[in-house]
């Protein structure tokens, strides 16, 4: 069985560099892959200030959702002189050469929020075999049996594997049983919500609308699978993750059961101190809190940091609300009875 060594603290985690010298004076370059999505503006911010807290400049790059225009914008950002790299990839295979140029040039890369399985970058991210879990354990509370549909992510990006390999340890002894029949599943190209939204039109009707429960893999997708479901006039346990603004919402007013919230300030913050440090001149496995890890598609060993998410439910919004993630009024627009904090 593969390593799958976590770094967890609760729901809370912070990355602490005391001690540790920052480098200064360095130049940071961040490679996006799609920065059309809500969550990456937050990130990028929290990114950011960590970055020039450090004394150090912020340079980015949006691959617009193209793997190839990802690779010609890395070789741009070398070429301006970056000392270390962040890399949000869109494929996690094509991603390989510009790994390749990084290393040729002693440039440290860090494999942002998706797995770039390659011993020389760091990885950082979320725990996303835990979310796949979370989502499926509060879905499959809410409807403990009947008939499941998957919307997965792009089928490049790792984390749709490990999230579908998280829900699939909650309910792969219910589907051996016949309580849980997964009637239809989808990748979906680029997280996007109106690919998804195809998608759960093609499964309701195939299966003449007799869909029970979704499994979606991000926010994004969870609204668009809402959208296709609504206009069958069907309401039925969805579990999706991000935290976005408009999912805590549809919490809120019962029309979303669970979103995953992966506070990207964390993150985002945790990137910039890393690549600060890494760019400085600090190990890989230097790295405060690194563990190993080695549970991508090829086993290859990692220095890296997986953070704790947070499930947010009608029973806990306040915990979003209280952190400053969201307001009161965004939250609660429309929010059924008995929603905490609303």
């Amino acid at each position: 069985m593969k390593k799958y060594a976590l770094a967890l603290a609760g729901a809370v985690f912070a990355v602490s560099f005391a001690g540790s010298a920052l480098a200064e004076g360095k130049k940071i370059g961040v490679s996006w892959s799609n920065f059309q999505e809500e969550r990456w503006k937050t990130d990028e911010a929290a990114m950011k200030a960590a970055i020039e807290a450090a004394g150090n400049e912020y340079v980015s790059a949006d691959a617009q959702g193209s793997a190839a225009k990802q690779l010609t914008d890395i070789e741009a950002l070398i070429a301006q002189g970056v000392n270390a790299l962040v890399i949000l990839a869109m494929d996690k295979d094509a991603i390989g050469p510009a790994v390749d140029k990084a290393a040729a040039e002693g440039i440290p890369v860090v494999g942002y929020d998706r797995l770039i399985e390659d011993q020389r970058a760091f990885y950082l991210t979320f725990d996303n075999k835990g979310v796949g879990r979370i989502i499926a354990e509060q879905v499959k509370a809410a409807k403990p049996e009947g008939n499941y549909a998957i919307i997965k992510g792009d089928k490049g990006d790792p984390n749709a594997g490990f999230l579908l390999e998280g829900m699939m340890e909650v309910i792969k002894a219910d589907v051996d049983a016949g309580k849980i029949k997964i009637v239809g599943e989808a990748f979906t190209d680029g997280w996007k919500p109106e690919n998804a939204q195809k998608n759960m039109e093609q499964i309701l009707t195939a299966n003449n609308n007799a869909v029970d429960a979704v499994l979606a893999q991000n926010d994004g997708m969870a609204g668009g699978a809402i959208a296709a479901l609504k206009a069958q006039g069907l309401n039925i346990p969805i579990g999706g993750q991000d935290g976005d603004l408009a999912a805590i919402n549809r919490v809120a007013r019962g029309e979303q059961t669970v979103s995953v919230w992966k506070d990207s300030r964390q993150l985002g913050k945790a990137a910039g101190e890393i690549a600060s440090a890494l760019a400085g001149g600090t190990a890989l496995d230097a790295i405060p809190n690194a563990v190993k890890f080695s549970g991508g598609e090829k086993g290859v060993e990692m220095n890296a940091i997986l953070l704790a998410p947070t499930p947010l439910t009608k029973d806990n919004i306040g915990v979003a609300i209280d952190a400053g993630h969201i307001s009161k009024e965004q939250a609660c627009e429309g929010a059924m009875a008995g929603v905490n904090g609303c």
